[in-house]
């Protein structure tokens, strides 16, 4: 069942991502934030993919999480920031936890880039107590054909170029599973979850502006390594960030041709 957000609680959600990230990151971000606010998220909470805890951070989990990364420096960036309850750098298919120990697992767009995902699936499933709940959001096949630099090769009659431009775009992104929620579905099946709900978000045109946004974003990258921050002054009123715009993906983010998945499955 879905939570209703006020409009101040979308506010608060979308400046918290769009003044930490650079926009093109933070705009998905934020849709994702306003995404699992809608849920009661029971506690303790496994999430796979900590990363450097900006996500949950911002969304207000980390103290009641368990953060699992495979990658140290994340992990200690996460450590810094004093985010998680606990953190351990472990993989995602050897999860280093006891067996229905959690009743809320989390991962956000973490599982499209892990090659070999269903170990991951099944990990997660057995560290879920029975009717845990699984939430999570991932990139879905619209994802590589949508790409405003495949658009316009198509447009220009280059079919094979636009082929190769998605498959580059997609490796430097690190994408293993673009797939269509169905095939999600079955892989959850396959590891023990029933009742499995998914909700299409992020528009073809906000996918095309994050993907521009890739170039546009590497001052942000120069300020990171100089500074410790991806933004330094953030502004509302900055001409270049389109604040309001981007404000208004949270106000209603699912949609039937959305280029990511939102999902909820519960364990047998």
């Amino acid at each position: 069942m879905f939570k209703e957000l006020s409009a101040n609680q979308l506010d608060d959600i979308c400046w918290k991502h769009l003044s930490t990230l650079p926009y093109f990151r933070g705009m998905l971000r934020a849709v994702e934030h306003s995404l699992y606010a809608r849920f009661e998220l029971p506690v303790p909470i496994l999430d796979i993919g900590a990363g450097d805890g900006n996500f949950a951070e911002a969304l207000g989990t980390g103290a009641a999480s368990l953060g699992i990364d495979p990658w140290f420096a994340p992990i200690k960036e996460a450590a810094r920031r004093g985010v998680y309850q606990l953190l351990v750098q472990a993989q995602g298919a050897a999860l280093p936890v006891p067996e229905e120990s959690f009743p809320c697992a989390i991962s956000n767009s973490v599982l499209e880039h892990i090659p070999d995902v269903q170990p991951v699936l099944e990990e997660i499933s057995r560290a879920l107590k029975p009717d845990g709940v699984f939430l999570f959001a991932v990139p879905n096949q619209r994802f590589k054909d949508e790409l405003w630099g495949c658009q316009v090769l198509r447009r220009l009659g280059l079919k094979k170029a636009a082929e190769k431009y998605s498959i580059l775009f997609n490796r430097v992104a690190r994408h293993h599973n673009l797939n269509a929620p169905e095939v999600w579905r079955e892989r959850l099946m396959r590891a023990g979850f029933r009742n499995v709900e998914h909700w299409n978000y992020f528009p073809p045109a906000a996918m095309r502006v994050l993907e521009r946004g890739h170039a546009a974003g590497l001052p942000n990258l120069l300020w990171k390594k100089l500074f410790g921050k991806w933004v330094l002054f953030p502004r509302r009123n900055n001409p270049f960030l389109r604040y309001k715009r981007l404000r208004k993906l949270l106000d209603d983010p699912f949609c039937e041709d959305g280029t990511c998945t939102f999902f909820i499955a519960r364990k047998n």
